[in-house]
């Protein structure tokens, strides 16, 4: 099989990668909410105090890392009639719905253990659906290219989900908002309903690529230590985590931003700010995509680092209560950063062939954990740390508090400097890295030459409706 044949095949008709894509939108809408508005619901609805509530979030992020790996792991050992991935996608939904009821719609006097509980469970239906979605979207190409238009399509539609979330003042005349507690039960029905319709059209409309169980019938520690120290997933985990750290350090606070500091109104315009920040996923993702083709996945994630830092900082010197020109730097700020996620799956792609020509192993679901694992890991660090800061300067998150001028200063703070920071740490990982497209269609020649002369262990097959010509985008 040449490569413009094997090129041509593995490109995935635009749409069924509509459909497939569609299937994220519930997952990020329920994160968006978790990451920017439940914090502040249960901090200033329910009365639980900044500190107890950043090591809550902290100990229910970091006490299901284990999950990550046991999931990932399980999906590798997994191979049915529609695939390794499909099941647990499918079967994430129902665990979902029930976790989402039960944390937007927490009883009278819920505390803390209320929200140990079902943060917890909320927090593995999202790994399943996750993390099965994105090791899905790495087995449907073996193209390093076509990896990168498919996850700037998934993370593109995705932001709908958070555009949609935002823009409800708008489409309701400010009687459904994210930043109105008591808006918070109605928007759980809202993800929902979308859940029960988006995610069965994902599995019924995109194929899934299976290929070869793991031959090992036990997953070592050893093994878990050899698929972390590979030198391209080491600096993926490493990379990923900073660059989870540095915007996730603005979802906890953003709320208290926008209206403590830069003066905006907390039931329209705050929730308005983020349609521009989310949006700009839409548009930024594809593109993004592009200009991976172009320079290389690690050069443009580099590329993205230092134009957020830019943004970052522009948004940040805007003066308060300027709608429009914060408007514009949200959209800014959020087309550098939809870079981040996207590139990096799609590298993690690349890493699980490299391991699997090396092992004759699939390792997708592991090496997708890690990933997820990093996400958990940053948010909770950022929930922990940002969080007891804003107490030390002490700044009060209630809507009736009167806030210092030094507790204002200490919130514009947290949210400059860390973002930027990290992010840039993030991007010099990449230096020296080595994984590039050349060296990822050497990896992916020798695994079709294996696969011809009969040396992988199965032969790949797609299950799930597929096209033979390519459609345009």
């Amino acid at each position: 099989m040449t490569t413009a044949t094997s090129q041509r095949s593995d490109r995935l008709p635009l749409s069924r990668l509509l459909a497939f894509s569609a299937g994220s939108i519930p997952g990020a809408m329920t994160l968006g909410m978790m990451g920017v508005y439940l914090p502040r619901f249960y901090a200033a609805h329910l009365g639980i105090s900044l500190l107890t509530l950043g090591g809550a979030i902290a100990v229910i992020r970091l006490s299901d890392i284990g999950v990550d790996l046991g999931l990932g792991w399980l999906m590798d050992k997994t191979k049915t009639a529609i695939g390794r991935f499909k099941p647990w996608y499918l079967a994430g939904l129902p665990v979902a719905v029930i976790a989402i009821y039960m944390v937007f719609n927490p009883p009278a006097g819920a505390g803390v253990q209320y929200l140990l509980l079902w943060y917890f469970v909320l927090y593995v239906a999202y790994s399943m659906l996750a993390l099965s979605h994105f090791a899905w979207a790495g087995s449907l190409s073996r193209d390093y290219d076509e990896r990168s238009r498919i996850f700037g399509w998934l993370i593109g539609i995705a932001v709908l989900g958070g555009v949609f979330t935002n823009i409800l003042p708008l489409i309701t005349h400010g009687r459904i908002s994210p930043a109105d507690s008591a808006s918070v039960p109605i928007i759980s029905w809202i993800i929902i309903g979308f859940a029960v319709v988006l995610m069965p059209i994902a599995v019924l409309f995109a194929p899934e690529r299976i290929a070869p169980v793991a031959k090992k019938e036990r997953l070592t520690l050893r093994d878990y230590f050899a698929v972390i120290t590979t030198p391209a997933m080491l600096r993926l985990v490493l990379a990923d985590l900073f660059l989870v750290l540095g915007p996730g350090t603005t979802g906890p606070i953003y709320v208290f931003f926008f209206h403590d500091a830069k003066g905006f109104s907390l039931r329209t315009e705050v929730p308005i700010l983020l349609i521009p920040y989310t949006a700009a996923g839409l548009i930024g993702a594809p593109i993004w995509g592009r200009i991976a083709q172009k320079l290389g996945k690690h050069r443009t994630v580099q590329v993205a680092c230092i134009c957020y830092a830019i943004t970052q900082t522009i948004l940040m010197a805007i003066p308060a209560k300027l709608f429009w020109p914060t408007f514009v730097g949200m959209f800014c700020v959020g087309f550098t950063a939809s870079a981040f996620l996207l590139l990096v799956r799609a590298m993690v792609a690349d890493v699980a062939d490299q391991l699997r020509l090396e092992t004759g192993q699939e390792r997708s679901g592991v090496l997708y954990a890690f990933t997820t694992m990093t996400q958990k890991f940053g948010s909770s660090i950022t929930v922990s740390i940002v969080y007891p800061i804003l107490a030390a300067v002490g700044y009060d998150p209630k809507e009736s508090a009167h806030n210092t001028a030094h507790a204002i200063w200490g919130l514009e703070m947290c949210y400059l400097f860390a973002p930027i920071i990290l992010v840039l740490v993030g991007g010099s990982m990449f230096f020296g890295y080595t994984l590039t497209a050349e060296r990822q269609r050497k990896i992916r020649d020798d695994l079709e030459t294996l696969a011809a002369k009969g040396a992988d262990a199965a032969e790949e097959s797609l299950v799930g409706p597929s096209e033979a010509a390519p459609a345009a985008e």
